[in-house]
């Protein structure tokens, strides 16, 4: 929760009028959200987080709103009221982001195979040289789960940058930060699988290479898919978190 005991302050107008409030309002609660500073289930209370931002209501409201209807902020019904909360991370709000990442960076990737071949022989040296830097952060002791989760990233945006177009990387950046939550919080125990997704990975490699289509797109889904599964049973044995 963002709480304040301190007197309220002057709002300060950010330039750019209601519209960049509203925008700064909403990308900085996501990051809150997204990185663990506001944790799931948390309250959410608007004169909070204005005050905090030192906004006013208006665009803060706005920006929750938007929030809610992309899944980051949720509606509990309480006797006599309804509470915004932090969404909480479920077994099957997982399983369908991840499916759902993996069906946007698989069409990224089918792109990304049809490119002329030396933009794809650019594109695979990055995506090895990622790959071989989280093989071997896999195998590092002591572990490096922060790391595993920056390679991670940084090679399934590679090929996303590389190929996909505006409304692709408009639905992408809607719908991986929210995936990317669980990832955040659970990545040390998935770091036992680091082996598994490097060979994954090496797959959606060769079908780039290739100029394989079909196989760029369905390597990537497939690993999508693995992930789900492997995240579920984390969360099965480790509890869901944030549930009112």
């Amino acid at each position: 929760m963002v709480a304040s005991t301190k007197p309220k302050v002057a709002t300060k107008r950010p330039r750019g009028g209601r519209g960049a409030s509203i925008t700064r309002a909403y990308e900085q609660v996501r990051a809150m959200i997204v990185q663990g500073k506001l944790a799931p289930g948390t309250r959410i209370i608007e004169s909070d987080i204005a005050d905090h931002l030192e906004l006013s209501r208006t665009p803060v409201r706005s920006a929750l709103h938007r929030l809610q209807q992309e899944g980051y902020v949720s509606a509990v019904d309480r006797p006599k009221e309804k509470r915004l909360v932090v969404a909480p991370l479920t077994q099957s709000d997982a399983r369908e982001l991840f499916l759902m990442v993996g069906q946007l960076e698989g069409l990224a990737a089918r792109l990304a195979a049809e490119l002329p071949a030396r933009e794809r022989a650019i594109l695979v040296t990055e995506l090895r040289a990622l790959n071989g830097d989280l093989a071997s952060a896999g195998r590092a002791i002591p572990a490096t789960p922060q790391r595993y989760f920056e390679l991670d990233m940084a090679f399934h945006q590679s090929y996303v940058a590389a190929a996909a177009g505006p409304r692709l990387l408009a639905l992408h950046e809607g719908i991986k930060p929210q995936a990317e939550r669980y990832t955040r919080l659970y990545v040390s125990a998935l770091g036992g699988a680091i082996g598994t997704s490097v060979e994954e990975h090496e797959v959606i490699n060769r079908a780039i290479e290739s100029g394989d289509a079909d196989g760029a797109q369905r390597s990537v889904e497939t690993n999508w898919r693995n992930a789900a599964d492997r995240l579920s049973h984390v969360i099965s044995a480790q509890g869901e978190i944030g549930r009112w």
